[in-house]
């Protein structure tokens, strides 16, 4: 007698959200035992993306085999006040057999709106104009304003909005990060805008090491070697750079408190990120575009998950535009120097502006909001499908 049991269903919605894309899964629509237990959440979560997975393909599952694909989107109704949902953001490991959620993806949360309001968990959506969908990021505990297009009741998904990185068009998505960093924590976690981080065996690197949107050490492109105009392929085939920029991340991460021993980097790839930053130049984007110098403040390139992203994080974005604005960081100096309210920054795949509102309070930085646009739209809807005893 055969002991066969077939695959089991989870309701499911494949989006992309920015440059990033992620199935989203509504709360309620999770298997009762993955609601209630971490673990086996985790376990169910790492098998539909397809982790972990020796090959690094993920051909096994809905993940695209990238640190901006192999992610997994829990919306549920809010029990915070003032909020219409929680949002917890899962960045599911390719090859490593664990799901960090320490920090968000600003460049997904763009379509936690879309999706919130497509499974009926907003109240009071406008038949049409603009619906304000009020975010609780649940991993970081912060407030994101989302503000998404109805037309005749429904999501207008559509629009002629580019964004570089993205092939095809959409409706803008604004997307407003409210207090990203409490007032009561610090923004800059050492105290300095600049500090001196000794890597050793690697040298010693002026760092602006910062927590708005997510925790993020930006180095000089010039200092490590680099131009700042850098795609993909100059950096993500040399296994030694991509090596060293983990070693500084590693040595970022204790200096900044996140973690207390080097060991714990090793599980904690998706915070902080590690960026480089370059003063404006002409460069030759990944599509073959060319973007001059006069069109760009400054360049940035950041790395998510050990390897250089094809465009920018959305999180990182945030921490971008916050650094910019506040004369002294190496990411205002880059960008020019004085006083900033937006800046527009050169990444692999094109530009992008980012701003932010600060005021200085008894000669401490707060961070009203952090600003910027993005697209979002739903690929697919339906059911993913999930082996048996997944989560045993």
């Amino acid at each position: 007698m055969s002991n066969y049991k077939p695959q089991f269903k989870v309701k499911a919605t494949y989006m992309r959200g920015g440059t990033s894309k992620g199935t989203f899964f509504n709360i309620a629509d999770l298997p009762k035992e993955a609601q209630e237990d971490p673990k086996k959440r985790d376990k169910l979560l790492q098998r539909i993306v397809g982790s972990p997975d020796v090959y690094k393909q993920q051909m096994d599952g809905m993940g695209g085999a990238t640190s901006s694909t192999s992610k997994a989107i829990l919306v549920g109704k809010s029990s915070v006040p003032n909020h219409d949902v929680d949002y917890y953001f899962c960045q599911v490991s390719i090859d490593q057999d664990f799901v960090d959620m320490s920090g968000n993806c600003g460049n997904l949360s763009s379509a936690v709106g879309p999706f919130a309001i497509k499974e009926g968990l907003v109240d009071n959506v406008p038949l049409n104009g603009v619906c304000c969908v009020r975010i609780w990021q649940a991993n970081i505990k912060k407030t994101i304003l989302c503000y998404v297009t109805m037309e005749n009741g429904m999501v207008k998904e559509m629009g002629d909005y580019y964004i570089d990185g993205v092939a095809f068009p959409a409706e803008e998505i604004v997307l407003e990060f409210a207090e990203p960093v409490d007032p009561s924590e610090e923004l800059f976690p050492t105290g300095n805008l600049v500090d001196d981080l000794e890597v050793p065996g690697i040298g010693t690197f002026k760092a602006t090491m910062i927590t708005a949107g997510i925790p993020t050490c930006f180095v000089n492109a010039c200092d490590i070697g680099y131009k700042g105009t850098e795609l993909q392929g100059d950096i993500n085939s040399d296994t030694a750079a991509l090596a060293r920029f983990e070693t500084i991340r590693s040595y970022a991460a204790l200096k900044m408190g996140l973690i207390s021993d080097l060991k714990e980097a090793e599980t904690r790839q998706h915070t902080p990120k590690i960026a480089f930053v370059a003063p404006a130049s002409d460069f030759i984007t990944s599509s073959g575009k060319e973007i001059k110098a006069n069109e760009i403040d400054l360049h940035v390139r950041a790395l998510s998950m050990q390897k250089l992203h094809h465009a920018m994080m959305g999180t990182a974005s945030v921490a971008i535009g916050v650094a910019a604005c506040i004369p002294g960081t190496l990411v205002n100096i880059a960008a020019g120097g004085g006083e900033k309210n937006a800046v527009e920054f050169g990444h692999p795949s094109g530009t992008l502006k980012v701003g932010a509102v600060i005021q200085k309070e008894n000669g401490k930085f707060i961070v009203d909001k952090a600003t910027m646009s993005r697209s979002a739209r739903i690929i697919m809807e339906g059911y993913v499908h999930v082996p048996e005893g997944t989560m045993n």
